[in-house]
């Protein structure tokens, strides 16, 4: 989900009046609300559940990037050697 510039941007000053309001808005929503001081961007706060999906897809995707890398560099095993490495029969 992309962010929301009219509703997805909070200065701290307003953070500071409200905390709750901006961690509710975040968790309901689940989008990122950037935080900004003097108009530039210094934070973001996300739910927890949006921050462990994030974290799990990246390394998922990392894991892959690898994969492939390791395919490239020709870092392979067969099928029956990693059966046997297992226990598989």
């Amino acid at each position: 989900m992309g962010t929301k510039f009219s509703e997805d941007v909070i200065s701290l000053s307003d953070l500071k009046v409200n905390p709750g309001k901006v961690v509710n808005h975040a968790t309901d929503s689940k989008r990122p609300v950037l935080l900004t001081s003097r108009g530039r961007g210094v934070a973001v706060v996300q739910g927890l559940a949006e921050y462990e999906k994030n974290d799990e897809e990246l390394a998922f995707v990392k894991a892959i990037a690898q994969g492939l890398m390791d395919i490239e560099e020709g870092k392979t095993v067969s099928l029956k050697d990693a059966k046997k490495r297992f226990g598989i029969s």
